[in-house]
């Protein structure tokens, strides 16, 4: 999965026009009901081979109220971990859309709220790792509808139900069964396998029977399946959306780069709250920015030592969860992103890719990270 900013359809509204905005909105009083703790209409999306418990902790430290897994295989679950890796053994997180049952687990206290986000094929494995999950201590439970990618449409999952919404239906009906009651139930979906009348319809379909069945709510993708992550998301899907189902609590995904994006996504399209995926890639401040909106703050970038802060801490949570060797690794992904933020990104970028050690990261941000920075 590539983070290459793109703008979305929509014109932009001025800078003063979204800081206005953003400090009248309120959250749906539902969504809280729903789900105790999440105060702020947006939230980290699960991310297939970033949203360990790491990346959330991060999230959560700099203002995210929710977070959601990466995307488990139900089989990996009914494996008791091991699905993944048996299923698709050549194929790495990022490509199968799926991460690992380690790295997913609820990493402590401070890991919630949180739903764990479930993927698969049919309805009674789907069931049965859905009622694994709702053991596991989640808050909610998330199904995965919308994944793009062609290894995994090519195992009918993912996006791929929305060319077979009676499918579809089966599997959100099995797993609502299989939840209990207490546990709420949500989607993610995408605004059609493509832009053809039929995939509409399919995706009208699914959309409708997930809150029949008893789903709290859903999180919609502006771009079709076969988009996969390229061309701008179709922001004005979501505004013909919400007047179409005023009544539904409907979160909004799609070029969200910025914490001004999140509210100019809500002020053009009326959607109730917004996921933040490939833009808080190292980029944790999108939370803290998003809530300074709405205090009526006007949001500034981090300063060198906040960056460092955030570093560290990433890394050494990263550590606890996957150990220096894995972590070593696993940080450089993150690494580049949080170069972007850094007043020599490109050099920042170059000294990320070549680590290789732990002491190699902290010696890298030592020299580039100083404390006593005046950035």
């Amino acid at each position: 999965m590539s983070v290459n900013m793109q703008p979305s359809e929509e014109s932009d509204s001025s800078q003063e026009d979204i800081a206005s905005f953003a400090k009248e909105v309120v959250i749906d009083s539902r969504i809280p009901e729903v789900c105790q703790g999440f105060d702020a209409p947006f939230y980290q999306a699960g991310l297939a081979g970033y949203s360990d418990g790491a990346m959330r902790l991060i999230a959560r430290m700099h203002g995210s109220p929710f977070c959601v897994t990466e995307a488990l295989l139900d089989r990996t679950l009914i494996n008791g971990g091991k699905g993944r890796r048996k299923e698709d053994p050549d194929i790495l997180a990022e490509e199968a859309a799926s991460g690992d049952l380690e790295g997913n687990i609820v990493a402590s206290v401070d890991d919630h709220p949180i739903a764990g986000q479930i993927i698969g094929t049919n309805p009674e494995e789907m069931a049965r790792g859905a009622s694994i999950l709702s053991e596991m201590g989640y808050d909610m439970i998330d199904v995965n509808l919308a994944c793009p990618v062609k290894k995994v449409r090519r195992r009918n999952r993912g996006g791929h139900f929305l060319t077979s919404p009676k499918e579809a239906c089966a599997i959100l009906s099995a797993v609502r069964d299989a939840v209990p009651e207490v546990i709420p139930t949500t989607l993610k979906l995408r605004r059609g396998w493509d832009d053809s009348k039929e995939s509409e319809q399919n995706f009208f379909a699914i959309f409708d029977y997930a809150y029949e069945v008893g789903f709290s709510w859903a999180t919609v993708h502006g771009r079709t399946v076969e988009q996969r992550y390229q061309g701008p998301s179709k922001w004005s899907f979501l505004a013909e959306l919400v007047e179409k189902r005023p009544d539904r609590i409907i979160f909004g995904s799609g070029d969200i780069w910025t914490a001004a994006d999140i509210f100019r996504m809500m002020q053009q399209t009326g959607v109730h709250g917004v996921s933040v995926a490939r833009g808080c890639i190292g980029n944790p401040w999108i939370f803290k920015q998003a809530r300074e909106l709405m205090a009526g703050n006007e949001p500034k970038p981090p300063t060198i030592a906040e960056q460092r802060e955030a570093l560290l801490n990433h890394i050494d949570l990263c550590v606890c969860l996957h150990g220096e060797k894995t972590a070593s690794r696993l940080m450089r992904k993150f690494g580049i992103q949080f170069a972007k933020h850094h007043h020599n990104p490109v050099e920042m970028k170059q000294q990320f890719i070549q680590v290789e050690s732990m002491a190699q990261w902290k010696a890298v941000i030592e020299q580039f990270y100083p404390s006593c920075s005046s950035f």
